[in-house]
């Protein structure tokens, strides 16, 4: 029995298959912002003087590095409820992709770190800057600059990841998908063209990201180049 290709029926799905990635789109958004607000505390409590905020930074990273993302994601969805904290779908999905990204951010950053050479600590001291001020003003922006590349394909790694979240129900791109394949029982013609968005919202992603990171971080870069 041979099968026929016809992909002209997923045409009426469009404006489904569109909203689908704007959401997908918007949750990466939403995600970035936080997981890399959350990654720079991280990594700011990965270099404080005190024991607690490092071992607190270590064992958040450790947590998330070694789990599943679709168990923390139903953590937060299914789990959290049943200690009094109730959230919706997207909320959670949200808060999921955050702690995922965040965590590794912790470690993108930390290396960056790592890699400004010690002359601008010693520098920074010289000038009596605090800790504080040389973390934001001296550290950061040159771990940025150096690790940027890793980070922007960490969050295209998170947006691909979210596809996990139309278990929770959230209209992603995923959900989409599926809610088409179930109406037109068209699974191989369906799930090539959402595997085909997919690829495609990565590179513009990813291509997004490396422009953005050059532009930003142009200065620092050329400060090193020397």
């Amino acid at each position: 029995m041979s099968y026929q290709l016809q992909f002209g029926d997923l045409a009426a799905y469009a404006p489904l298959f569109a909203s689908g990635a704007a959401v997908t789109l918007a949750l990466t958004a939403a995600s970035t912002v936080l997981g890399v607000c959350v990654g720079v505390l991280g990594a700011a409590a990965c270099e404080s003087r005190h024991a607690l905020p490092r071992r607190l930074a270590s064992g958040y990273v450790e947590a998330i590095r070694n789990t599943p993302f679709l168990v923390q994601l139903f953590f937060v969805f299914f789990g959290l409820p049943a200690l009094g904290i109730h959230i919706g779908e997207y909320t959670a999905a949200i808060a999921a992709m955050t702690l995922n990204l965040g965590a590794y951010s912790v470690e993108i950053l930390r290396a960056g770190i790592g890699a400004v050479p010690k002359g601008h600590h010693e520098a920074a001291a010289a000038l009596a800057m605090s800790r504080r001020e040389t973390f934001v003003h001296v550290l950061l922006p040159q771990a940025f600059a150096k690790v940027f590349p890793a980070l922007a394909s960490q969050v295209v790694i998170t947006m691909l990841g979210s596809a996990v979240v139309s278990q929770i129900s959230v209209a992603d791109l995923t959900y989409a998908a599926s809610y088409v394949q179930s109406r037109n029982f068209r699974a191989f013609e369906t799930y090539f063209l959402i595997a085909g968005v997919y690829f495609a919202m990565a590179l513009v992603l990813r291509a997004a990201l490396y422009a953005a990171g050059r532009k930003l971080f142009a200065r620092n870069l050329r400060g090193g180049a020397r």
